[in-house]
């Protein structure tokens, strides 16, 4: 078993760790890749405004979540939670007491690499565990790395050292990103879902107004509340939606928003959404109360409407997406719709769904809601009465398939 160990202040993590990351696993075959964010680096003082210690663990979550390698990818608190300086050699010896007979490797970038002899206890690093060293830029290579990697098995024998270089890799310092942040840049350099977790939590000197955000910060913000994997039925979710609504003369602008926040809080505990609810006042009936997972739909409403400032229509329509209802507005109807067929979504019948979304809206809708209250009885699930009352209603219009 080959377990990778990258450690690092992660102050905040970019598309530049993401690159190493993804590399390491790859070029080195790891069976396990460990993040591990750093309490407090031996070689330099956090600097001033440093996130708290769970806000960055937060946000090396996410990158490790962006791998979408489940049982590969995962964070360590380990450093977080030892006192005193993060010093990498007690790291790997505990680390190595964790996984006995797995084969260690330490990974780091070109500046630690240079300097990694005047590290505390070199000797006792290099005998746990290889290092892979990865340059920063297509410049890095054997002029750079070679005399090092000369000069500590040299001094260590029986090191173990291999180097990667990345080419096309993201140039960029925590530093220099840190300057960008507070001036209200530099987001291109991080995934969406991390970008969205500083604005939200106001780190690095950001100062967002979540009642006002453009498109992009508030899909940020959308995407750093779900895990990656959700990201493209989002994504499909909010086209889908405004096509839609261009084709049906609906508000794009609300049916864009509806969508890109409409699954916002899918991934609350079954606790977190009851809390929710009773925070905003939302008055759950005997199955709600019971069945969590239909809740998302009303808990992402509250979210929208009370920090993101969303309007009614949103707040409606995002109410709604999951159980629909009798007398449902257009805009309720259309994310209702693309929520069931958005481009992502795959099963018997959806060819048919998404040519009637555009023929008839009605009769779509009234397809997502048979379709849902047949797959509730043959699993011996209750139905909601929204549901019912659903399809009711379009039935006493005269909807028919």
């Amino acid at each position: 078993m080959k377990v990778g160990v990258y450690g690092g202040t992660f102050n905040p993590p970019h598309l530049g760790h993401l690159a190493a990351a993804r590399a390491a696993i790859e070029v080195l075959g790891l069976d396990k890749l460990l993040l591990v964010p750093a309490a407090i680096p031996p070689h330099k003082a956090l600097p001033e405004g440093t996130p708290a210690p769970e806000h960055r663990l937060a946000m090396v979550e996410k990158l490790a979540d962006a791998l979408q390698l489940p049982g590969v990818a995962e964070v360590s608190s380990l450093e977080l939670e030892r006192e005193g300086k993060s010093y990498t050699a007690d790291t790997l010896a505990e680390i190595r007491r964790l996984y006995p007979e797995a084969e260690l490797w330490l990974l780091m970038g070109t500046d630690m690499f240079l300097t990694l002899h005047l590290w505390h206890e070199p000797a006792q690093i290099l005998q746990l565990a290889g290092v892979c060293a990865f340059g920063r830029t297509e410049q890095d290579g054997e002029a750079v790395f070679a005399p090092q990697q000369e000069h500590l098995q040299r001094t260590f024998p029986g090191a173990q050292i291999t180097t990667i270089t990345l080419p096309g890799r993201v140039d960029i310092s925590s530093t220099r990103l840190r300057d960008l942040l507070a001036k209200g840049e530099g987001q291109e350099y991080l995934l969406p879902a991390v970008y969205g977790y500083i604005l939200m939590n106001g780190l690095y000197g950001t100062q967002a107004d979540l009642k006002h955000l453009d498109l992009p910060e508030l899909r940020a913000c959308s995407y750093s509340m779900v895990l990656q994997k959700r990201v493209p039925h989002i994504r499909g979710t909010e086209e889908e939606a405004v096509r839609l609504a261009r084709w049906w003369g609906a508000d794009e602008n609300l049916a864009r928003r509806a969508g890109i926040l409409h699954d916002c809080t899918k991934y609350l505990s079954g606790a977190e959404q009851l809390a929710v609810c009773a925070q905003y006042g939302v008055e759950l009936d005997e199955l709600e109360r019971t069945a969590p997972k239909l809740l998302h739909s009303k808990t992402g409403a509250c979210i929208a409407r009370a920090i993101f400032g969303e309007p009614d229509e949103v707040y409606w329509a995002i109410f709604w997406h999951t159980t629909a209802k009798a007398d449902m507005t257009t805009l309720e109807k259309i994310l209702y719709v693309a929520d069931y067929m958005e481009p992502n979504r795959s099963f018997e019948g959806v060819e048919r769904f998404r040519a009637l979304a555009y023929e008839d809206l009605d009769k779509a809708l009234l397809l997502g809601v048979e379709t849902t209250i047949q797959e509730m009885y043959e699993r011996n699930l209750p139905v909601h009465k929204n549901t019912l009352q659903a399809k009711t209603w379009l039935r006493t219009l005269g909807v028919t398939l």
